[in-house]
């Protein structure tokens, strides 16, 4: 039984359709990141979610119980994008404040204060106010804040935003360790290398709906259709019979550069120095890549500017 499940989900506001038959499943112990353009849905579902808006159409369920059957969303854990913490309460008394807000007490409440202080990183600064804090520190005790209740469904909303690398680095650890506790996580982010490292499984919405989901190799080949792409420089001028060649082959052409995915390297590496080498183009660098997600994500979603 999936710890998410989600069905035909659909919402409108006035002519736009932010969401647009969504299905999705998400399992415990799983990163699920949540990639999409600028406005492709992905804020929409994750407030259908957590509660804050209401869907015109659809289903969720958590945890196989209705998500608006009573106390069914106490499994989230929502941490947003925005830092949600008081500025002049110590990191200490943000915790407790939001532990309370999700129905803790006692000790349990103070129990949940310090793992969550331990869990960000924060003892030596504990009893500090947060307002001088770094964007770091406060990502951290941020996303401490929104699982104190211990969530078996967290909801994590550009949780890197603004960090430096060390953080970033914690974050990612803290995020593992959700995971390796058997919580399910779902990821939104727009950074594809964070997606590629933190998550089991993609999911890419645009326009409302679901288009593509799978494991970062799944999508490889569903789109792309091959593991591995020719990267090849060719010195100016770049001739146009061997640009004719080579998009003929499938290649895609960048100013000095082509790429070509291909399933068997060796045999494309030699049709295309074959190529350069009849039409006169001088080869300056090649190489061979693994596809990134982000180009599995353009190829999906397209370059266009979403603004």
């Amino acid at each position: 039984m999936p710890a998410v499940e989600i069905r035909s989900l659909a919402r409108s506001f006035d002519a736009l359709r932010a969401l647009d038959g969504i299905d999705l499943d998400l399992h415990a112990g799983e990163v699920l990141g949540l990639l999409g353009p600028n406005g492709a849905g992905k804020s929409t579902l994750v407030r259908t979610l957590t509660g804050r808006v209401r869907p015109d159409a659809g289903t969720i369920r958590l945890l196989g119980e209705d998500a608006d059957a009573p106390g069914a969303r106490r499994a989230l854990g929502y941490v947003p994008q925005e830092i949600a913490l008081y500025p002049l309460l110590t990191a200490r008394e943000n915790l407790a404040l939001f532990g309370r807000f999700q129905g803790l007490e006692g000790a349990a409440l103070r129990e949940a204060v310090a793992r969550g202080i331990a869990f960000s990183s924060l003892t030596d600064r504990a009893n500090e106010p947060i307002e001088p804090f770094s964007g770091g520190m406060k990502r951290r005790l941020n996303l401490a804040a929104g699982i104190l209740h211990r969530p078996r469904i967290v909801l994590l909303d550009e949780p890197t935003v603004g960090v430096d690398p060390q953080s970033r680095e914690r974050i990612y650890a803290m995020i593992g360790e959700l995971a390796a506790g058997g919580a399910a996580v779902l990821y939104t982010t727009h950074y594809m290398e964070e997606a590629e490292r933190l998550c089991d499984r993609v999911a890419v919405i645009d326009h409302g709906r679901v288009i593509a989901v799978g494991t970062r190799d799944e999508l490889v080949r569903a789109t792309i259709g091959s593991d591995q792409e020719l990267v090849v420089d060719v010195a100016a001028p770049f001739p146009s019979a061997l640009e004719t060649s080579l998009t003929a082959l499938g290649a895609r052409l960048a100013g000095q550069r082509l790429q070509l995915a291909t399933a068997e390297p060796a045999a494309a590496t030699a049709r295309v120095l074959d190529l350069c080498a009849r039409h006169g183009a001088s080869v300056t660098n090649l190489r061979l890549e693994s596809p990134t997600l982000q180009r599995v994500f353009l190829h999906l979603t397209g370059r266009e500017l979403r603004e």
